[in-house]
């Protein structure tokens, strides 16, 4: 039962939030050439328990709860699987949902287009994942005029309205992939880094964790170029090899989303060079999964895209009957390569 797949998915990616107290699964037992720096020492997070239980449920019912989702786009798989945890989250606390996002990650006017009839809709609580961090605030400074709780998902915004974010810690993230790259390139050498923008949270929380670390661990590591292909898989694919044909020496690559990411590959795969590359990624996916296997990327960050969507509906849902919530929802990242690839906890967080 579709039911049962994807309790027994969530199930697996709640035991990964809850790795470490920040939700971050770095490599233990001593693994790489370098010690990654000192993390803010934070106190344990308390255990999740879904909110949605039974009882709850009953009494939502007859209540005729809407919450609109906006996500950054279709184009994914990654949004496609946060789509199947948002859609879970509303089945198990009994309110209706819809899930909605532009054609293209490039589309921020479109993404306002959508938020704005959202609230014309008169909504009891929106999850909002924002394309530009800045842009939609008058849109959500209306709805906390009109009393309808925020929630940001995946990609914040520069503004305290949303009630609660439920993300990946991605300047974590990132500077794990490049602790990652740092150990696969022998601690020397050039990089570069292909992101799907500088407008998003994730775009830039993302390039600031990868070239921060670099720029503050190692420093016989130069990042040569830094590139945005905007969510355009051709464009970005440009930028990739362009980069790599004015670098003969370029050791290693970054690509930042799945976009991104699949952008690389292809560059590198025209070119003849796999192999020759160490290419880490972000996310998830068949054309990554697939490269990751056969050796032509080394690796990469794996979200927990099901959990992100749950996460969001059933935070709404507590907004809305008045329940305290955190600043931040952490829902965790790992590491994945070829020698972790088929484990149970890594299977159940990746998506094609």
């Amino acid at each position: 039962m579709k039911f049962a797949r994807l309790f027994a998915i969530l199930l697996a990616l709640l035991f990964a939030v809850t790795i470490s107290g920040i939700g971050v699964a770095y490599p233990q037992g001593g693994e790489g050439t370098a010690e990654p720096t000192e993390e803010p020492t934070e106190e344990p997070e308390e255990e999740y328990v879904p909110y949605c239980t039974e009882e709850v449920r009953a009494e939502l019912e007859g209540e005729d709860i809407y919450i609109p989702v906006i996500s950054k786009g279709f184009q994914h798989q990654f949004w496609q699987a946060v789509k199947l945890g948002a859609e879970q989250a509303a089945e198990d606390c009994g309110v209706t949902i819809t899930f909605e996002g532009p054609e293209t990650e490039a589309m921020v006017d479109k993404q306002l287009e959508m938020l704005q009839t959202a609230l014309d809709k008169e909504p009891d609580a929106i999850a909002f994942a924002a394309l530009d961090s800045q842009a939609a605030i008058p849109l959500l400074e209306r709805a906390q005029e009109e009393g309808i709780p925020v929630v940001g998902f995946d990609s914040g915004v520069d503004s305290d309205i949303p009630v609660t974010t439920a993300a990946t810690d991605n300047v974590a993230a990132a500077a794990l992939a490049a602790d990652k790259m740092a150990e696969l390139i022998g601690g020397e050498g050039q990089v570069a880094v292909i992101a799907h923008d500088q407008t998003s949270r994730t775009g830039i929380d993302r390039v600031a964790g990868f070239k921060d670390r670099i720029e503050e661990e190692y420093p016989d590591i130069e990042i040569v170029d830094i590139q945005y292909g905007g969510g355009d898989h051709l464009k970005s694919t440009d930028l990739a090899k362009a980069i790599i044909l004015a670098n003969p020496d370029l050791k290693g690559f970054f690509g930042a989303n799945e976009g991104s990411i699949i952008s690389v590959l292809n560059a590198v795969t025209e070119l003849g060079m796999e192999g020759e590359i160490v290419v880490i990624g972000y996310d998830s996916g068949l054309q990554q999964i697939e490269a990751i296997k056969s050796g032509v990327q080394a690796g990469a960050i794996t979200q927990n895209p099901i959990g992100i969507g749950y996460r969001a509906v059933e935070a709404a849902v507590m907004a809305i009957r008045g329940e305290e919530l955190p600043e931040h929802i952490d829902t965790g990242f790992m590491w994945y390569d070829a020698e972790n690839i088929d484990s149970d906890e890594i299977v159940a967080v990746l998506y094609e």
